[in-house]
C-alpha cells in the first residue's frame, strides 16, 4: 500500500512511464534524482512484525565484524566478490560502501546497528535466493518473528528491490510466506526492517527459512541486508526496570546497596515460567539465576564490573527448549571502585606554625575535599597548608570519575611550643645516644644547623627528621657545649629557635 503525494499523482505517473522506457537503455535510469521535487512515498510493508517482545535468537545472520567470519551459507545464486562495489549476479561482506557505479549507490559508512559488517547484493537479471537455512528443534505451536533490515542502495529512479520472506517445510511445502512489495529509494541512506510473525505448527517439524530475491537485475535491484533473526516472539510486551527506574544504574563497590528489579507482562502464557539471567560477559551470554523465578529480583552489591540481566518468560509445558524464552531489553549495572585514600599519618604541629598534609588516592582525575576547611589554605588540594590554632581532625574525601567516594582521616595536634632536649649522652648504652626533637615536622622549609664554639657547622637536617649522633663526617666530637639554630618555615610567624645542646661524654 502506498501513501502518494496528491499533488505530485500526475508527476509520479509521467516518472513511471519514463522509468518503464529508460530502463531499456540505460544501466541506471536516471530519469528522476530523488530531490525535494520528487514524488514522496512511503509503504507500510515493513510493519508485520513482532509488537510483543522477542526471545533468544534460532537464528542470526548478522555478518560478523567483516573479514571471512561472516556467519553466511551462500546459496548458489550469487558468487562472493571482495569488491565494495559488486557487478550483477555478485555478492559482498563488507562495513561501508562509497563512491560506486558513478555514485547511483548510497555511501554507507556502517551497518544496521553501527558496530560490523553488512551484505551487499547486484541482484543478478534472473531472481534468486539470497539466503535459505534450516531450523530444527523449535517449540510447537509457537510464535516466531522472520525478519532482516533492508536498505536499497540505488539513489536513483530504477528497478525496485522486491523480496519474499518464506517458511517452508523440508519438502517445499509453504507454510508461510511474506512479500516486502517494492523497496523504494530514498534520499539519504536508510536501513528498514521488514518481516512477518510465523506460528510453529503443533508438530514442530524441521522447517526452511527462505529470502528471495522477486525483481530482475540490471538498471537497480541493488540491495544491502543485515542481522537476519528467526526468533520467539510474545504477542504482549514483557519489561522489566529498576525500582530507580531506568535501564542503566552505576554503583560504588564500597557501598552496599540493594536493587530491586521488577517485571511485567501482558499475557500470552496459559502457566509461564519466570526466570530472571545474568550475562557475565557484556551479553554474549546468559545464565539463569537461582532461585530468581518471580516477577521481581533483588540484587545485592558485588564486586566492581559490568553486570547485565534481563527477565524471561516461557510455557511449563516447554520449560526446558530454550529456544521458547522470550525475554526483554537488557538492564545494565555498572559497578564501579571507589579510591582508596591515605590522608597520611597523624601530625603535630607547634602552634604558630604550619605543615603539610599529605593526602593520596588511587586512581586519576579525582577530586579532593578536605573537611572542615578550617586553617586550610585550599581545602580543594591534596597538599593543602595546614595553620591550626588548637587540635583538630580532618576527613579527607575523593571523588573519582565515576561519582565514588573515598575517605581517610588524620588527626592534627597542636603543641603550645617546640621541646628541644638540651643534652645527650652518644656513648652506645642504648639510652639517649641521639638527639631528636620530637614534635618537630620535617618540611622543606625546616632548617636545623648545630655549630660548635669556633662557629663550624657540625650538623644540618634540612627536610628531613633530626637524628644526631654526636659525630662529624663519621668522627666522634668532643663533650662540651654546642649551639643549634632552628628555622621554622612556612607558619604565620616563621622564625628562628637558638639554643644550645650539651654533648655528654
Amino acid at each position: 500500500m502506498y501513501l502518494v503525494s496528491t499533488s505530485f499523482c500526475g508527476l509520479l505517473i509521467l516518472i513511471k512511464m519514463l522509468y518503464l522506457f529508460s530502463k531499456y537503455l540505460y544501466k541506471f535510469a536516471p530519469v528522476c534524482f530523488i530531490t525535494t521535487f520528487c514524488v514522496l512515498i512511503t509503504t507500510g510493508a515493513w510493519a508485520q512484525l513482532c509488537t510483543g517482545t522477542l526471545g533468544n535468537p534460532v537464528v542470526n545472520i548478522d555478518f560478523g565484524t567483516g573479514g571471512t567470519n561472516t556467519g553466511y551459507t551462500p546459496t548458489n545464486a550469487y558468487t562472493y566478490i571482495n569488491d565494495p562495489c559488486p557487478d550483477d549476479g555478485y555478492y559482498t561482506i563488507t562495513n561501508s560502501t562509497s563512491n560506486c557505479f558513478s555514485n547511483t549507490w548510497h555511501t554507507v559508512n556502517n551497518d544496521h546497528t553501527g558496530n560490523g559488517a553488512f551484505m551487499i547484493i547486484n541482484a543478478s537479471y534472473a531472481p534468486g535466493d539470497f539466503i535459505r537455512t534450516s531450523v530444527k528443534d523449535l517449540c510447537p505451536s509457537t510464535s516466531y518473528e522472520f525478519s532482516s533490515w533492508v536498505m536499497n542502495l540505488v539513489t536513483v529512479v530504477g528497478i525496485e528491490p522486491n523480496i519474499t520472506f518464506t517458511v517452508e517445510d523440508l519438502n517445499g511445502n509453504i507454510l508461510q510466506q511474506y512479500s516486502t512489495g517494492n523497496i523504494v529509494a530514498t534520499i539519504l541512506p536508510e536501513w528498514k526492517q521488514y518481516g512477518f510473525v510465523f506460528t510453529t505448527p503443533p508438530n514442530n517439524p524441521e522447517i526452511v527459512l527462505r529470502m528471495t530475491n522477486n525483481a530482475p537485475g540490471g538498471g537497480g535491484n541493488d540491495i544491502a541486508l543485515d542481522d537476519i533473526v528467526f526468533r520467539p516472539c510474545n504477542a504482549t510486551p514483557v519489561t522489566a526496570t529498576f525500582d530507580a527506574g531506568g535501564q542503566i544504574i552505576k554503583l560504588c563497590e564500597q557501598i552496599d546497596t540493594t536493587l530491586r528489579f521488577n517485571a511485567s507482562y501482558g499475557g500470552g502464557f496459559q502457566n509461564p515460567v519466570y526466570q530472571w539471567q545474568e550475562s557475565p560477559d557484556d551479553g554474549s551470554t546468559w545464565q539463569d539465576i537461582g532461585g530468581a523465578q518471580q516477577l521481581f529480583y533483588l540484587r545485592n552489591n558485588t564486586a566492581a564490573g559490568q553486570y547485565q540481566y534481563r527477565f524471561s518468560v516461557r510455557e511449563q509445558s516447554i520449560f526446558d527448549l530454550p529456544h521458547c524464552r522470550v525475554v526483554t531489553p537488557e538492564v545494565s549495572v555498572r559497578v564501579a571502585t571507589a579510591p582508596v585514600v591515605n590522608a597520611g599519618p597523624d601530625q603535630l604541629v607547634v602552634k604558630g606554625n604550619s605543615l603539610q598534609l599529605t593526602g593520596t588516592s588511587t586512581g586519576t582525575d579525582n577530586t579532593f575535599q578536605w573537611l572542615p576547611p578550617d586553617f586550610l589554605d585550599n581545602n580543594k588540594l591534596s597538599n593543602p597548608l595546614c595553620s591550626p590554632t588548637a587540635d583538630i581532625t580532618y576527613l579527607l574525601e575523593v571523588t573519582n570519575a565515576e561519582g565514588c567516594i573515598g575517605r581517610d582521616a588524620v588527626f592534627v595536634k597542636v603543641m603550645p611550643q617546640l621541646y628541644v632536649p638540651s643534652a645527650f649522652t652518644p656513648n652506645n648504652d642504648g639510652l639517649n645516644d641521639r638527639w631528636r626533637i620530637p614534635h618537630l615536622i620535617p618540611t622543606k622549609e625546616t632548617l636545623v644547623q648545630v655549630f660548635n664554639r669556633l662557629g663550624q657547622r657540625v650538623y644540618v637536617a634540612n627536610a628531613v627528621a633530626v637524628n644526631w649522633d654526636g659525630t662529624l663526617n663519621g668522627t666522634p666530637l668532643s663533650g662540651g657545649s654546642y649551639v643549634y639554630y632552628i628555622r621554622l618555615g612556612g607558619g604565620k610567624q616563621p622564625g628562628i629557635l637558638k639554643g644550645v645542646v650539651t654533648l655528654i661524654r
